[in-house]
């Protein structure tokens, strides 16, 4: 288990992150959320001792970081770590030899999961020759061919395009069967809610929400509405008890004020736009995150724990 407890980092004027707790266990995908600039990779940069604390404690499985504990880690950067001007194989057995793992071993390693990625043919290729997704395909064997027992990875998903992110949460789902700690940071909420167990969101620094998807999901209420239609859904905004309304082309999730009638929120919407479904749903994780971060933002506290 990853233990993270009151982390602290201040840079000149800056606090970039402020008492950030949480723990991520054996067998558990650990989704590390937050907009852009709110800390997620200077957390992730003090777990890995990359960066040095000024407050608070990271343990594995009880023990503080160490040579040995390092060994047991992959880790994904978010900028590109690779050696440009080598070879596919090259660079991929070179990290693994550089984890332990004997030459034979890490070339057979390689070479399959080069096969899952679909990359064989670029075996002998130069880094720099691959396009942007191919890299953080490759970056993200690098992370794990040693088999560790604890994964994080900063912005997996970086320049990859649909069906490379299906294999990414294959691999994700696949890790955690085999009782791994899958540590992953995004600001792409619905990668969050597909594959996260448990979450952490954070913003200017400060843990603002955290538990199970389910558990957040809950707390939330059941208060929103989805909604899938040909037209032009802009007025929804302004219907009366829709607190907020998302658009994505042609659907919608509307947050609703306590007590809405919904019968009368369809009947509005009847002979404007037409409706091909709706549905009374649990509040999607992008709502939420913008619900919260919003709330943050002007200094309202998140919603109460649930009982």
């Amino acid at each position: 288990m990853l233990n993270v407890t009151d982390l602290r980092k201040e840079f000149a004027t800056l606090v970039a992150v402020d008492g950030v707790s949480f723990n991520a266990g054996n067998g558990e995908v650990f989704g590390l959320l937050g907009p852009n600039g709110a800390g997620k990779t200077t957390t992730i940069r003090m777990i890995l001792n990359i960066l040095v604390p000024d407050g608070g404690t990271v343990t594995y499985d009880g023990k503080p970081f160490s040579g040995e504990v390092r060994d047991h880690i992959g880790y994904l950067p978010e900028e590109r770590g690779l050696y440009r001007k080598s070879k596919l194989l090259d660079t991929i057995m070179y990290f693994a030899v550089l984890r332990g793992m004997k030459r034979g071993a890490a070339k057979g390693e390689a070479l399959r999961w080069l096969a899952r990625f679909s990359l064989e043919e670029f075996r002998d290729r130069k880094v720099e020759e691959l396009s942007k997704g191919n890299q953080q395909k490759v970056q993200f064997i690098c992370a794990i061919i040693h088999d560790p027992s604890i994964v994080i990875l900063d912005e997996p998903f970086s320049g990859l395009d649909p069906v490379n992110q299906i294999i990414f949460k294959d691999i994700f789902h696949e890790l955690r069967a085999a009782g791994k700690t899958v540590v992953f940071s995004t600001h792409q909420m619905d990668q969050a809610e597909r594959l996260s167990d448990t979450l952490c969101l954070i913003n200017r620094g400060r843990v603002v929400l955290g538990g199970t998807v389910r558990d957040v999901k809950r707390r939330y209420g059941t208060n929103s509405l989805h909604v899938e239609f040909s037209g032009d859904g802009a007025f929804m905004s302004g219907l009366p008890d829709v607190r907020r309304a998302l658009l994505y082309g042609n659907a919608a999730e509307l947050e609703l004020a306590p007590g809405a009638n919904v019968q009368a929120l369809i009947g509005e919407m009847n002979g404007k736009i037409d409706i091909t479904k709706f549905e009374l749903v649990e509040p999607s994780l992008q709502s939420i995150f913008i619900q919260t971060v919003g709330d943050s933002n002007a200094g309202a506290a998140p919603p109460p724990e649930a009982p």
